[in-house]
């Protein structure tokens, strides 16, 4: 793959949405950076089928040290990478957790991006050369909806600490964008999952459940609320748009969605269906995983990416439960053979967070 000259930089790269953005950017020839917390564990096993050694012939992945609440290695790593796309998918993203820790979140999600911003504009006016930036909006900030479907002109209300700190994010983008000619563009993304989702997200902690329950691993899946609807999409598709907004000649920001809602309930339906079972067996409310302030529906109307960007979703979210629910199998038989070998498991594996 012959190189393109750009080089992006991502924050989250180890995350779900950083490591299909970071395949995707490999593939059209990109030199690929990723920002990772120093921690005594490595997090990298999203990126490890197409990490390379960096000292190797080749390579065009590289990882640096850094944080989102620390100003002064963004800016050491921007200068030392001289990005051409700056991609911000770095947050404290679960919602639940936010109420639980508002004050890392808010210093994360909302100064982190704000620190980030102001290190590509410090660059920026002392090279001379343009970085694209792509700030990672969310439809949490719709929060209390005002209007369904919502478009990129419906007023946000957010209704967690996450959503609020997103809009802090969103709109002090949109102020660098306006204030200092950044090419700046923001991507409200409405949920976007996948197998690479974290355990404790709920469609992946219902996926996880489905593969356990089917082999005996698991008896019950407790969750929070099942009526509470949400337009899920594929992230694999979601990344492209990301990759889109950054190649237009004027900054923008966009929805990406699918366009279509559906509850909690009907998701573990799907999941528990590809497998033959029926989820209200196995399903358990349990009032720890209830929000203090609730989203009750988000769908986006994602008209002006698919105008403007090209851009429309390909995974049905019927396809994406299969594709879930299908990867977790494999992963529960897997800890099946451990355990039936007599293998001790982790005490972790499993838990309903």
């Amino acid at each position: 793959m012959p190189t393109t000259g750009k080089r992006a930089l991502i924050t989250g790269i180890t995350g779900q949405d950083g490591s299909y953005l970071a395949e995707l950017l490999l593939s059209k020839g990109y030199e690929v950076h990723g920002i990772i917390r120093r921690s005594a564990s490595f997090n990298t096993q999203r990126l490890d089928s197409i990490y390379q050694d960096p000292h190797e012939r080749g390579a065009r992945l590289f990882l640096h040290y850094g944080d989102l609440t620390d100003a002064n290695s963004l800016s050491h790593i921007i200068r030392h990478v001289k990005p051409t796309e700056v991609c911000n998918l770095g947050a404290q993203s679960h919602v639940r957790v936010s109420f639980d820790n508002p004050i890392y979140t808010t210093d994360a999600d909302a100064s982190g991006a704000l620190k980030l911003l102001e290190a590509v504009r410090d660059y920026q006016e002392q090279s001379g050369y343009q970085i694209r930036y792509y700030q990672a909006s969310s439809s949490e900030m719709y929060g209390k909806v005002q209007e369904v479907p919502q478009t990129e002109k419906t007023p946000f209300y957010p209704r967690s600490p996450y959503g609020c700190a997103k809009l802090f994010a969103h709109w002090i983008t949109i102020n660098y964008r306006e204030a200092y000619n950044l090419h700046a563009s923001c991507g409200i993304l409405f949920n976007h999952e996948s197998p690479r989702r974290g355990e404790t997200f709920v469609t992946r902690k219902i996926t996880r459940a489905v593969g356990r329950i089917k082999l005996g691993l698991q008896k019950k899946l407790f969750l929070g609320n099942l009526d509470a609807k949400r337009d899920w999409g594929y992230a694999g598709d979601f990344v492209k748009a990301m990759w889109l907004m950054l190649q237009q000649d004027s900054p923008d920001d966009y929805i990406i969605s699918t366009g279509k809602m559906i509850s909690v309930r009907e998701f573990a339906q799907l999941a528990f269906g590809c497998v033959g079972l029926e989820a209200n067996d196995f399903i358990e409310i349990d009032p720890r995983y209830f929000r203090p302030t609730e989203v009750d529906q988000l769908q986006g109307d994602f008209s002006k990416a698919k105008k403007k960007l090209n851009w429309k979703p390909t995974t049905t979210v019927e396809q994406l439960a299969k594709m879930m629910v299908d990867h977790d199998l494999e992963l529960a038989s897997r800890e099946k053979t451990l355990r039936d070998a007599g293998h001790k498991m982790p005490a972790s594996v499993g838990h309903e967070h």
